[in-house]
């Protein structure tokens, strides 16, 4: 029989993906391995000492310092203890009166925390000497959880939680929480959401500001544990006889299953499934289980696993028991995966019924299933397969076995692991690995990275306004290596999938939740940030053409040309397909744009589908091709107006005047119909382009594309006919040219409003240039005559605007 524990279990903390370290009141602490199914105790604590609470040393943190493993543990008699791997005491340190509730180490291994029954909560050097005293509560504190970026602390007072700066002058952030006494936090460093269970009998989960996000019905008793998944995706809660698995909403989850193995003192080992069934009671979420529960009594610390797939529980009458989470499940097309078994998962095709059985030599951690291919990655090897033949995938090594994120292209995919951020290429080819000074892969998700063939996006955690940009190919950064910076903090990223890799755009959402689209290449000028949308929930890009899908409000919108901003900013609402969004219900997440069908996840776990239509992806066809008649036919069959719309931004766009005027017509923009036919007019190809970027808005690439050709009065004449005096005086001063000609249509504008010239700069040069307005006129003819004269005899100039 297997030497176990013969009291209460009160912590548990893994060492790796397979081992396990628990202690307990019978005063000994074991070493769990789940590969080998053995149980060693490690060390026996002298007979006064009760632990509490036990917390490992962060191993990325662990690595940098080169420091060993070490773990701290709690005690009752108001000592921390900090432990080595093998049990060896390394120092005890005096730090309350009374029990000390929670010991906690922050992300990057500088400063440890601790919480006592005496209301004190403690920050103290990795060695153990006592730094500052951060608050004194009236009541215990029962527990503590770092901030993401370990620059504030969370803590428990009574029905309270607190959120405290370290910094001495910072705001102090403080709420009601419970009904209850709060007995556990957690807070997630990947998601900054903050989760915590009270006697209330109730689990909730808030933003970082207090606002709460989630509270679930009261369950049958006090929840006693709370912990995120290291993915942020996941989290657990445990009660008395009772382990719950549940999404970052809330809700708990309908996919995944959780296998729990339970080891206890009476029973070397016990295979109990955890099955989980949902009843909705009218339109409140009411969630009943129908699982076996085992009797383990209270759970009092449940620790996840560094991969995040399985998960161990201190439970009250000495048990100790392990999970893993099965059952997840990815679609793609016609393919519907599902893991059955840790090593197992089951491949089926929907159009033929076809089932293939994969099976694995290690524990599968991250899958991903997109662009024809499914990529596997286990704790050792990664495996790479094709839709086309599930007998022969391609295999590789891994460097570490714990990848938190796998994001797919159609060229490449990403991994993320603990040591850094890997592009591969599907023939499992290392392509490249982008990284910039501070980039903490622990926090990267699929919110703060994405993927196109030819760029890499990641937004950077220490200043979340900043978002670097690497080339695929080589991992370096884009253009001048300057990162894209947005007024205000990002919160979610995504590049579009298809098109050339100067015409690449990036989306995002800020903390507004307004939705910008900017270019990734800017060509030494710096972008402008386009907002398209307000309050953005939930976006995705499709993968066969740049059509975004998105949550606005309470609308499903989809933007079948984002780029139309760009372009006419005008025709952005008539570009766009809504629908009512109460389907989805509250706070939806859409998981995939895929041809024609939009996947969204429900706060409650279900899979909802909605379809667009296939006629804006044929568009966007028709016009990368540059086959505008095939366009025309396609928006005259359809008879839509968006259509038209679309049609009218992209011909625009690519500089086809022809179709953009059939388009504008069509949707009975009659004013730029003319303006359009006025560009056609125009005595140089030049000037024509200089026209199309004023008609999009570009007033300085206008300018800086005809001072390129010399045509200085055509740039002067463009600022005349905007009102842009001041810049048009400059630019007929600086060249010596005009002058009088600025000065005469100054002149008559002011008389047409009754008004005095009062700028300085024109009463200036009013006083020795004489305006003549039939010199003028004999000027200007001369410049329109040598501009047609030149166009005709000089071979066309490229330009910056024509390789717009």
């Amino acid at each position: 029989m297997l030497p176990t524990h013969k009291e209460l279990v009160s912590s548990v903390g893994w060492t790796t993906a397979d081992e396990l370290y628990s202690c307990s009141e019978d005063h000994q602490i074991f070493r769990w391995n789940l590969l080998t199914n053995e149980t060693v105790l490690v060390v026996r604590l002298p007979e006064e000492m009760f632990p509490v609470d036990l917390h490992w040393f962060p191993k990325a943190a662990g690595r940098k310092q080169g420091q060993a493993d070490v773990f701290v543990l709690t005690s009752t008699d108001g000592r921390f203890h900090l432990v080595s791997k093998t049990g060896r005491m390394e120092k005890s340190v005096e730090a309350h009166r009374g029990a000390v509730m929670a010991g906690r180490w922050n992300y990057d291994g500088t400063a440890l925390i601790t919480a006592g029954e005496d209301g004190q909560i403690k920050i103290w050097s990795k060695s153990g000497m006592l730094r500052s005293t951060l608050a004194q509560q009236g009541s215990p504190v029962y527990s503590v959880a770092w901030g993401p970026d370990s620059d504030r602390i969370l803590y428990t007072s009574g029905k309270q939680l607190i959120i405290k700066p370290l910094q001495p002058s910072a705001k102090v952030l403080q709420w009601k929480a419970h009904d209850g006494v709060i007995l556990k936090v957690d807070w997630s460093s990947v998601n900054d959401l903050i989760l915590s269970g009270a006697e209330d009998c109730k689990y909730k989960v808030w933003d970082s500001y207090g606002r709460l996000l989630y509270s679930s019905s009261s369950q049958d008793y006090p929840v006693t544990c709370v912990a995120w998944a290291p993915d942020g995706e996941l989290f657990a809660v445990g009660s008395f006889n009772t382990l719950r698995l549940c999404d970052k909403t809330g809700a708990p989850w309908l996919l995944p299953v959780l296998g729990a193995l339970s080891v206890s003192r009476k029973n070397p080992v016990t295979l109990v499934r955890l099955l989980f069934s949902l009843s909705v009671v009218c339109c409140e979420v009411k969630w009943s289980y129908a699982l076996e529960k085992p009797a383990t009594g209270s759970v009092f610390s449940v620790a996840w696993s560094a991969d995040g797939t399985q998960l161990a529980g201190a439970c009250g009458n000495g048990h100790v028991i392990f999970a893993h989470v099965v059952e997840q499940r990815w679609e793609w097309k016609n393919f519907e995966i599902t893991l059955t078994k840790r090593r197992t998962m089951q491949v089926r095709n929907v159009l033929n019924d076809a089932v293939d059985v994969l099976e694995f030599r290690d524990r599968v951690i991250k899958a991903s299933l997109s662009h024809g291919h499914l990529v596997v990655t286990t704790s050792l090897q990664c495996y790479v397969y094709s839709t086309q033949n599930w007998n022969t995938p391609l295999i590789f090594d891994l460097k570490e076995g714990s990848v938190s994120l796998i994001l797919q292209a159609e060229r490449h995919f990403l991994l993320v692991d603990g040591g850094g951020v890997y592009v591969f290429s599907y023939e499992g080819r290392l392509v490249s690995t982008p990284k910039f000074p501070g980039m903490r892969t622990d926090l990267l998700n699929t919110q703060t990275v994405s993927l196109s063939n030819d760029t890499i996006a990641i937004r950077d955690k220490a200043d979340e306004k900043v978002i670097f940009l690497f080339e695929a190919l080589t991992g370096k950064a884009l253009g001048d290596g300057k990162p894209l910076t947005h007024k205000m903090e990002v919160v979610e990223i995504a590049l579009d999938q298809c098109g050339t890799v100067n015409e690449r755009k990036i989306a995002l959402i800020d903390r507004n939740r307004d939705l910008y689209l900017t270019s990734v290449r800017r060509f030494g000028r710096e972008e402008k940030a386009n907002k398209i949308g307000t309050m953005v929930h939930t976006m995705a890009w499709n993968d066969t053409a740049n059509i975004l899908c998105g949550v606005q409000d309470v609308q499903f919108t989809v933007w079948y040309y984002p780029n139309v901003v760009c372009v006419d900013r005008e025709l952005l609402p008539k570009t766009l397909f809504l629908k009512d969004a109460s389907e989805f219900s509250r706070a939806p997440q859409i998981l995939s744009c895929v041809g024609t069908r939009v996947t969204v996840r429900r706060a409650d776990g279900s899979l909802v589908h909605t379809a667009v239509s296939p006629c804006p992806a044929l568009l966007h066809d028709y016009a990368g091709s540059a086959r505008w008649d095939d366009a025309l036919r396609l928006c005259r069959f359809a008879k839509d107006q968006t259509l038209w719309a679309c049609l009218a931004a992209m011909a625009m766009a690519n500089r086809e005047l022809t179709t953009a005027e059939v388009a504008y017509a069509a949707i009975g923009e009659v004013d730029k119909v003319q303006y359009i036919n006025s560009i056609k007019d125009l005595p140089s190809r030049e000037s024509s382009l200089a026209h199309m970027l004023l008609f999009s808005g570009h007033v300085q690439e206008a300018e800086a594309a005809l001072l390129q050709a010399g045509l200085i009065f055509q740039a002067i004449q463009v600022h005349i006919n905007l009102y842009n005096w001041d810049r048009a005086l400059e630019l007929a001063v600086k060249h010596k040219t005009h002058v009088d000609t600025v000065l005469a249509y100054r002149r008559r504008f002011l008389q047409d409003f009754s008004k005095e010239e009062t700028n300085k700069r024109f009463l200036q040069y009013s006083e020795g240039v004489e305006v003549d307005w039939e010199k003028i006129q004999a000027k200007m003819e001369m410049e329109i005559a040598k501009e047609r004269e030149r166009s005709a005899t000089a071979p066309v100039r490229s330009s910056a605007a024509s390789r717009r």
